[in-house]
């Protein structure tokens, strides 16, 4: 499994993470093969949140890992907080209450890494700030970042912290280029060329900050996912004759097509099924070459000028 560095850290991640949403629905046993599956494949990054399963994804994580007898320090854990029913929530009281109630749902001291999960427009950056010095003084939280925010949010948050922010988590894949098409549209005056995020992509490169790519084999807005369905019969195509090229398989070509930027993109996969978990790894063994992942592009319906 490729390393990659942690945001503006020398620590070292795979560039592949298991996303954890889906393990609610699992029995113990098959939560355990998933995990130990990842573990295996150097996959030993797990993301969360506490709104997953309604804190269920934790606990049986939890289970999984013990039933495992996985060590604690052979595991980077994150997970989220902030998103609440019908609302969002940044204040120093939500953030810590939902640390506490994730660590003993997770069973363990600390989290590696604390996100914010959502954009709150009512947030207070002083707050926010106080409730990450409390997490990290206290031992309970050693880095921190935010999910699906722009520069100009993270600036704000930024600049009341002690901490840099060291991810943002944002969707991002075949069907989701936005962020690398806006850029190649510069100047032009054309839909795509509007810079709806901001420039994040650039932005994070800049400042060190680590993309983790999420749901990145969906296309619209969770209407499913694009490999093999009949409505993107080109670009499959594409990705099949990829797929027999480098020889790994179709899930395993969407994940190298994002792991070939040179932003170091950290992909979390939400598959709990051991085989796919093992063909998305193999896609951390190849590097398409910048004419395969351009054919890619443009199959997926994006334009070059």
């Amino acid at each position: 499994m490729k390393q990659i560095n942690f945001g503006s850290t020398q620590v070292k991640v795979p560039q592949v993470a298991l996303g954890c949403m889906r393990m609610s629905g699992l029995s113990l046993k098959e939560a355990a093969e998933a995990v130990n599956t990842s573990l295996e494949e150097g996959i030993n990054f797990f993301d969360h949140a506490d709104i997953y399963g309604g804190g269920e994804s934790e606990i049986l994580f939890s289970q999984a890992v013990k039933e495992l007898g996985v060590s604690r320090e052979d595991m980077m854990i994150q997970s989220k907080c902030g998103i609440r029913d019908g609302f969002y929530d940044f204040s120093k009281e939500h953030i810590i209450t939902s640390v506490e109630g994730i660590l003993t749902r997770l069973g363990t001291d600390y989290l590696d890494v604390l996100a914010l999960h959502r954009p709150d427009t009512l947030m207070e950056p002083e707050e926010i700030a106080e409730a990450f010095d409390y997490l990290q003084s206290k031992g309970m939280v050693r880095y921190f970042g935010v999910s699906n925010q722009g520069p100009m949010q993270m600036e704000l948050i930024q600049k009341s912290l002690n901490q840099p922010l060291m991810v943002n988590q944002l969707q991002f894949g075949l069907k989701h280029a936005g962020m690398v098409a806006h850029g190649m549209n510069q100047n032009m005056e054309n839909a795509t060329g509007v810079y709806r995020d901001g420039g994040v992509l650039e932005y994070s490169r800049l400042k060190d900050i680590t993309i983790q790519a999420w749901s990145p084999y969906q296309y619209g807005y969770f209407d499913g996912v694009f490999l093999g369905h009949k409505d993107f019969k080109e670009l499959n195509a594409v990705i099949n004759e990829m797929a027999d090229k480098y020889g790994v398989t179709d899930t395993g070509i969407a994940t190298a097509w994002i792991n070939r930027h040179p932003a170091n993109i950290q992909t979390i996969v939400g598959t709990m099924n051991p085989q796919r978990i093992k063909d998305i790894s193999a896609a951390s063994e190849i590097t398409l070459s910048r004419e395969d992942w351009y054919t890619l592009y443009k199959a997926s319906g994006y334009e070059l000028l």
